[in-house]
């Protein structure tokens, strides 16, 4: 299997240019072609999830050039989750999509295949500067992405969007090059070793550079207050471009936990302990802003783009714990908000196809199509992202409130963190009470409800995402025994370095 290491990244890259040369103007073949690269994607990601289970990195060197001078990817239990997810959400996602909206694009099964290989690569690799490489595949195909439809609102927050990353994506190459000139390198596992060497002369400078990596991540992870830009980017993206996008403001959340836990978290680094002290509070003020958005939300979109918002505070919170415990629990809170919130992204489509002009604004409409099935899926969703039980939004966050208590600060964390489930609360009664349980019989004054979809197809692919909390509260026990043992493999800092540098071995291949 240690070949197929760099799969995730090839098998989406060659699908994407031949869907551009040979089937651009075919879509039945496009939507055959993705559909199948993405099946195959999950395929394997599943099977580098159990490979990586024997708790050994594996390192795939490209051209066969030894680390730390070569293009490294790296196989780890983290790499693997993140695998795993990413392929789980694409497939449903791109069932939504086949069914109506890559028509309004000619080139969205090519630029899905593309953002793939970006989200895939930024998990796998192992250099700093790839994984710059990566965000900007990724990121690219985002635009194209977000601008498929076009409109005039998408147009505007599209030119904030891209303006906004092309700033981040300067600062990491400042970042990337301060870094570079302090150490020599900018493979994950030699600055692991070379971090903690930096003399006492050269270490503002590195912690300069890290600092710089720290604020792109969190511009990326949408922390407060470089978090403007994604309530009005995921309120006014199609919908299932939004849902997709559920995973990428985790890659931020991913770096974070990565690079500056893992790579200069280490005991002697002069950028050890330089999280906690700035992202908690970030992290605090973001779950607060994401609250005070939900309750302020006008349609279904934009509470979803606020939720995501505030996930990501409660994320972040506790990957800025540099514990193990910590991080297990924010793993299992990343999997389930990532689900969660994409399954609403997508619901909130399936309701405003049916509501006719008043999409899915929180006005009282005409009884529509489908309303049992769509409302109960909102049951769903509103009960899995608040945090109500039985679901794995009410076991994340009670995992969180255990491990947040090793703060010193944690009665005000609990207080926030419950005040704000509680405002979540209401604002989904709310949205519910005027959605479903107040259709106005108003069919002869307004726009009459729009007819029923013609497939079902994005019925199920949203009923399947929502059902994945379901699954994740069910399994709980063995997932979190899972997570914990992610967790600690990415703080055994010695095992990572020795995979990647030391003597070939078994469990390291090379490239041809």
């Amino acid at each position: 299997m240690s070949h197929w290491i760099i799969a995730p990244v090839v098998l989406p890259a060659a699908m994407a240019a031949f869907i551009v040369l040979a089937a651009r103007f075919d879509l039945t073949l496009q939507r055959t072609l993705s559909l199948a690269t993405t099946l195959a994607l999950m395929a394997i990601a599943v099977g580098l999830y159990l490979l990586a289970r024997d708790d050994v990195p594996r390192p795939y060197l490209l051209g066969s050039w030894p680390a730390p001078f070569g293009i490294v990817l790296v196989l780890d239990r983290l790499t693997a989750l993140m695998l795993v997810t990413t392929q789980l959400l694409a497939l449903f996602v791109l069932l939504y999509a086949i069914a109506g909206w890559d028509k309004q694009g000619r080139h969205f099964h090519a630029l899905f295949q593309f953002q793939l290989m970006g989200l895939n690569g930024a998990f796998l690799t192992g250099d700093i500067f790839n994984l710059f490489v990566f965000f900007e595949v990724l990121l690219i195909a985002s635009y194209g992405l977000f601008l498929h439809g076009a409109g005039v609102r998408r147009l505007v927050f599209g030119f904030k969007y891209v303006t906004v990353n092309l700033i981040a994506s300067t600062l990491f190459l400042f970042a990337v090059g301060t870094i570079y000139a302090v150490t020599g390198t900018l493979n994950m596992a030699d600055l692991a070793l070379k971090a903690g060497q930096v003399g006492a002369e050269q270490a503002g400078l590195l912690r300069t550079g890290v600092a710089l990596l720290l604020l792109v991540f969190a511009l990326k992870a949408a922390l407060a207050p470089l978090h403007l830009w994604l309530p009005g980017t995921y309120g006014v993206a199609p919908p299932p471009v939004a849902a997709l996008f559920a995973i990428m403001t985790k890659v931020g959340a991913y770096a974070i936990v990565r690079v500056h836990g893992m790579v200069f978290g280490g005991e002697g680094s002069p950028a050890q302990g330089l999280v906690e002290p700035w992202v908690a509070p970030a992290a605090l003020a973001t779950l607060v802003l994401g609250t005070v958005g939900v309750l302020a939300a006008r349609s279904l979109q934009r509470l979803a783009a606020f939720a995501t918002l505030a996930s990501m505070g409660t994320l972040l919170l506790v990957f800025a714990l540099p514990l193990a415990e910590a991080t297990a629990a924010g793993l299992f809170y990343l999997l389930h908000s990532t689900l969660a919130g994409a399954g609403l992204f997508l619901l909130a489509d399936l309701l405003a196809e049916r509501r006719g002009s008043v999409r899915d604004e929180f006005v009282a409409a005409p009884v529509f199509p489908d309303l049992e099935l769509i409302s109960g899926g909102f049951l769903l969703a509103a009960v899995a992202v608040v945090g109500l039980p039985p679901l794995s939004g009410f076991l994340g966050k009670v995992w969180i409130l255990e491990v947040v208590r090793a703060h010193p600060l944690w009665p005000q964390l609990w207080a926030v963190i419950l005040l704000t489930s509680l405002l979540t609360l209401f604002a989904f009664v709310r949205a519910g009470s005027l959605l479903f349980w107040k259709p106005a019989a108003l069919a002869a004054a307004s726009d009459p409800p729009a007819a029923r979809a013609s497939s079902t197809l994005p019925l199920v692919a949203t009923g399947m995402l929502l059902v994945l909390p379901v699954l994740l509260a069910a399994f709980a026990h063995p997932i979190a025994r899972e997570l914990e043992a992610t967790a600690a493999q990415l703080y055994e800092r010695a095992g990572y370095v020795q995979a990647v540098l030391g003597p070939p071995s078994a469990s390291a291949a090379r490239g041809p």
